[in-house]
């Protein structure tokens, strides 16, 4: 199946039936616009209650939309028809922490004790930036968003600790406030930034550098904004090093058949 032309007009059991055939954009922004995208983090079920803890101790980079029963792929809440295992662009697979493949589905790794978890993105608020008049630098140019883990710890749940991960875009200094209230509007998708100008206050050495994602070009008068990111459960698995976990390749979302709506 061809790529489609015009992505942002598609339904998301459309675009979900793309990804089931092996369609893989090299980023979910800008798609079925309308509709809300989201993270995933799929851990076994022992390690579930530490991950739930840990979006209720997180909730800005990790606000929960759904969670899964153990060893079903369905999530009923956001997209009961959808399958988990096979309708995302690209899944990533940790082992013991390390990053050891990613893969165009799920199926032969899914197990019976797997629970999954599917966290807001704030892709899901990027139409209402461009509504409200504020340039998306990373959609024009035709890039994923640039992503970052930053020295900021996380509030640690369990066995799970590990930094907070932040998505950047360059924002006009005069429309950093309307940026500001419209994410703010949408805290099921990370709500506002946590912070705005230099980067070295969070850690972060080299803007053309990023951990995750693509390098956005900033226009003059520019300033960086950071939102907390649901990358940070990737980092945050790298650093708690579990024995397994499946996550989303970043920038490479669910999408999920519910608003996107506040």
């Amino acid at each position: 199946m061809s790529f489609p032309d015009q992505p942002s007009v598609l339904t998301p059991s459309q675009a979900r039936a793309l990804f089931r055939t092996g369609v893989s954009p090299a980023t979910t922004s800008g798609w079925c616009r309308g509709y809300a995208q989201a993270n995933l983090l799929v851990v076994p079920k022992d390690l579930a209650f530490d991950a739930l803890l840990f979006a209720h101790r997180n909730p800005a980079p990790c606000p929960l939309l759904d969670v899964t029963d153990p060893g079903d792929p369905h999530p009923r809440a956001v997209a009961p028809e959808a399958d988990l295992r096979t309708e995302l662009p690209a899944y990533r697979i940790y082992e013991n922490g390390v990053l050891t493949g990613e893969v165009g589905d799920a199926l032969e790794l899914w197990r019976p004790d797997l629970v999954a978890f599917l966290f807001g993105c704030s892709f899901s608020f990027e139409a209402a930036l461009a509504a409200a008049g504020v340039p998306v630098r990373h959609i024009g140019q035709g890039r994923n968003v640039s992503m970052y883990v930053t020295d900021r710890p996380c509030e640690p749940a369990g066995r799970l600790s590990g930094p907070l991960v932040v998505s950047m875009r360059p924002i006009p200094e005069a429309m950093v406030p309307t940026a500001i209230e419209v994410s703010g509007r949408h805290p099921e998708m990370h709500g506002p930034p946590v912070h705005v100008g230099d980067p070295a206050e969070i850690g972060i050495q080299d803007l053309d550098r990023p951990d995750f994602g693509d390098a956005v070009e900033f226009a003059p008068g520019d300033v960086p904004v950071f939102w907390a990111c649901g990358v940070t459960p990737q980092a945050v698995v790298m650093a708690s090093k579990p024995e397994f976990a499946i996550t989303h390749s970043p920038g490479r979302m669910f999408i999920a058949d519910v608003s996107d709506a506040p």
